[in-house]
């Protein structure tokens, strides 16, 4: 009979409709910023609003202070060191680059300068305080708590002087001595412990190449820090090479590696989708007749990418590039849905397109509402990752299923026979059964690997690792005096006092703590609050002071006059209404640090923190009243990473709780216990073997984990509904398993460890998952469909 005119007019309204969603979103694909839309910083894959301390301070660092130094090395033509002229000539032109904050070479006491000048000139401020504690720890020593502070503190700095000046040191400072009769500067020295070798990288050799330090403007890890920096230095090299011929630099940073980074994930994107796109057609032509009729099951899969692109570009304002790395999952899953509508035989001769639809919507919708609501519960994770992730999945899983019913209502033949092999014996009912037995103790087996799993979250294996830069970034440190030994420690506070009082006490602890560490720290410049509430308190109750030491200093050989500029300068401090204006004089401190000096202090908001850098520290952690940590941004991000762990395990315990619900809901309590025990036995036995294999595993084989019970509960369920009807599991569900073991395959052979972690978890429990329903085909169901 022939069709009605209805009918006749419903593929032309399923074409207008795709073509109108493909246009409306290649539109909005069109006009996005990629450049800020795509993220490949590390930190957005961490929430913005965590509240972790140490989170803070490592967002600080990686943004606004260590992470953006870069690190030059020059050479001539030949190889040969190139003199310091040209460091300062290339250093001079990087300076004037608006990417760059500063730049110096090292060969450019500049800085150091630069922070004696500083300090000098607020010495009664930053060290006043500091030497009223010492000497007064001096007294208390020295059994004299008897006789006036005054007199004592007088009697005790003229005797100081007369033995400085007894020392070759005294020459270096001879020019502020009548500015400084109590020894505060020189006392600098004295407390930094010879910290400043620490600070500073070594003077080079004649033989080494000249080096030049720079910190650049913006974060290292957005794309403002990246090219733009780059091509700033290609700018600056050729102004040197006006001067110096045949010039040539070596750099490292945060950011090249960032951009190495970037661009190989880039390059993954495309190729990973390429070739799964390619696999899973490979696995289609195989197992499908007629090549053109097979191309039908692109355009459903094109669909769900591009509805998952565009869902989460509206949604999130940047959305990290790994979530398109890993999306790529979907072009194994979204094919499922075509198989299952394109390879549905029909019922009988009569039955149309839309009665094979009604006929199916049960097994389609459980299968993909389930796993719909399992991502989607993503969306609550604290992970931007997994909430960017589970829309992704979700929304493309979605389109999917919408694009599929739709593009197949289009074709006058919405049937695709599967190719005829060779008949292979079925095996027989005692060969099944044997079979089964094997495999349940196979799978007992693997069960006890699961007491060896072990989890090791490192947040370097989100980034595809470059031996390359490793080694030249290596080799540029150790020209900068890089020291194995040397940790880095930051000692943070809400507000500057809160900072210092802790760097108070992180001292104290590193002093008892590390025998023979030697360590440097601001600490030595800035005083504690209540140091600064003490020196207020003595300016005030003993006005006489200037005056005993006057005294003092002539009774011990001193002409009185000569120390004239520090009596006005003291009378100017005792006057001030605000005599120890401590953070006034610690803003103004910070602002003029240049050079790698610039990194032991950065003040909030929203944190001010403290660098101390130590030699020979202890191997234990700072106790918590400290709060201190070691500035190795990777195990504090590893730390917290492996915190966000847990809470995506709970997540995922939920999301399989909603599938499994949602599997009883449609199938009964008793066959829904058997659909469902089959993804989830694979999941666990796939995980014992990664046990016994001593596999370490992240977040991302939970994530698989998570995703690979979602796929193999739809080849269950879609293997019972045959089972209803006394029949084999279709084809579609053999096919797709393929596919999908294809698709994550691909992703296992990645680059980037976890993405190689979700694709083996998956692409494994796909394949355990087929293997149990090639042998389970769920013989004892008898309920009719």
């Amino acid at each position: 009979m022939p069709a009605s005119p209805p009918n006749r007019r419903r593929p032309w309204l399923g074409r207008a409709v795709l073509v109108a969603a493909a246009l409306l979103g290649a539109a909005w694909l069109a006009r996005l910023d990629y450049a800020r839309k795509i993220s490949t910083d590390v930190l957005d894959l961490l929430p913005a609003a965590e509240r972790s301390p140490e989170l803070g301070v490592v967002r600080a660092l990686a943004s606004d202070a260590e992470a953006r130094v870069m690190l030059f090395l020059l050479s001539d033509a030949a190889g040969a060191p190139a003199p310091a002229a040209a460091a300062r000539r290339f250093a001079a032109a990087l300076a004037r680059e608006p990417s760059f904050a500063q730049a110096l070479a090292l060969d450019d006491t500049g800085p150091r300068d630069s922070l004696g000048r500083a300090v000098f000139d607020r010495r009664l401020v930053l060290l006043f305080p500091l030497w009223l504690r010492e000497r007064g720890a001096a007294r208390a020593a020295a059994g004299a708590v008897d006789r006036p502070l005054a007199d004592w503190l007088a009697a005790d700095a003229a005797g100081r002087l007369g033995h400085f000046l007894a020392t070759p040191a005294a020459l270096a400072f001879q020019d502020e001595l009548p500015s400084d009769p109590l020894l505060l500067f020189p006392g600098v020295l004295e407390r930094m412990q010879g910290g400043l070798a620490l600070v500073e990288p070594p003077a080079g050799s004649a033989a080494a190449p000249a080096r030049v330090w720079a910190r650049i403007a913006a974060s290292p890890l957005r794309e403002e820090g990246q090219q733009p920096v780059f091509a700033a230095i290609d700018r600056a090299l050729a102004v040197a090479r006006g001067e110096f011929p045949g010039l040539t630099v070596a750099y490292t940073g945060v950011n090249r590696f960032a951009a190495d980074s970037k661009e190989r994930i880039r390059r993954e994107v495309l190729w990973m989708n390429a070739l799964s796109v390619g696999a899973v057609l490979a696995v289609a032509l195989i197992f499908l007749r007629g090549a053109h009729r097979t191309l039908h099951l692109i355009p459903p899969v094109l669909l769900a990418m591009l509805g998952a692109w565009v869902c989460t570009t509206m949604v999130f304002a940047r959305v990290h590039i790994l979530v398109f790395v890993v999306g790529s999952l979907l072009t194994g899953v979204a094919i499922d849905y075509g198989f299952y509508l394109y390879m549905q035989a029909p019922a009988g001769a009569g039955e149309d397109y839309w009665s094979k639809v009604r006929r199916l919507r049960k097994p389609l919708l459980s299968s993909c509402f389930t796993t719909v609501s399992g991502f989607a519960l993503l969306l609550w994770s604290d992970l931007p990752l997994l909430r960017q992730l589970g829309l992704f999945v979700a929304t493309g899983l979605l389109c999917a299923l919408g694009g599929a019913i739709v593009y197949f209502s289009t074709l006058s033949d919405a049937y695709l026979r599967a190719r005829e092999f060779s008949a292979v014996p079925a095996a027989s009912v005692a060969t099944r059964r044997r079979v089964r037995s094997v495999l349940i103790c196979l799978w007992l087996a693997a069960l006890a690997g699961l007491f060896r799993v072990h989890w090791r979250d490192d947040i370097r294996e989100l980034e595809v690792p470059s031996t390359a830069l490793q080694g030249e970034d290596a080799r540029i440190r150790a020209a900068f005096g890089g020291n194995s030994d040397q940790t880095v420690f930051l000692t943070s506070g809400p507000s500057l006092d809160e900072a210092r009082a802790a760097l108070e006490r992180f001292d104290a602890w590193l002093g008892a703590e590390g025998k023979g560490a030697v360590f440097a720290n601001l600490g030595a410049i800035v005083p504690t609050a209540q140091e600064e509430a003490e020196a207020g308190r003595f300016v005030r109750d003993h006005p006489e002071f200037p005056a005993r030491l006057r005294s003092a200093l002539i009774q011990a050989g001193f002409d009185g006059q000569a120390f004239e500029p520090f009596f006005q300068a003291y009378a100017a401090y005792a006057r001030s209404d605000s005599p120890t204006d401590l953070d006034a004089a610690v803003l103004s401190l910070h602002s003029g640090l240049a050079g790698p000096l610039s990194l032991l202090l950065h003040v909030g908001p929203p944190l001010t923190w403290f660098v101390t850098l130590a030699s020979q520290a202890p191997t234990e952690a700072p106790p918590p009243d400290t709060q201190t940590l070691a500035a190795s941004q990777l195990e504090s991000l590893n730390r917290i990473f492996a915190r966000y762990r847990q809470s995506a395990l709970w997540l995922s315990l939920s999301g399989l709780a909603i599938v499994g619900g949602g599997v009883f809901v449609a199938y009964g309590l008793k066959d829904g216990v058997r659909v469902f025990s089959i993804p989830c036995g694979a999941c666990l036995g796939i995980f014992g073997c990664f046990g016994w294999a001593g596999l370490p595993l992240n977040l991302f084989h939970l994530l698989g984990a998570f995703l690979g019970v979602c796929l193999t509960h739809n080849y269950s369920i879609f293997s019972v509904t045959s089972a209803y009807r006394h029949e084999p599991p279709p084809v579609s569900v053999r096919l797709s398993a393929f596919c999908s073991a294809a698709s994550f395959g691909v992703l296992a052979l990645s680059g980037i460890p976890v993405v190689h972690a979700l694709g083996e978890t998956v692409a494994l429990m796909v394949l355990a998952a087929l293997l149990v329903l090639e042998f389970e085909h769920f013989a004892p169901i008898a309920r009719p469909p």
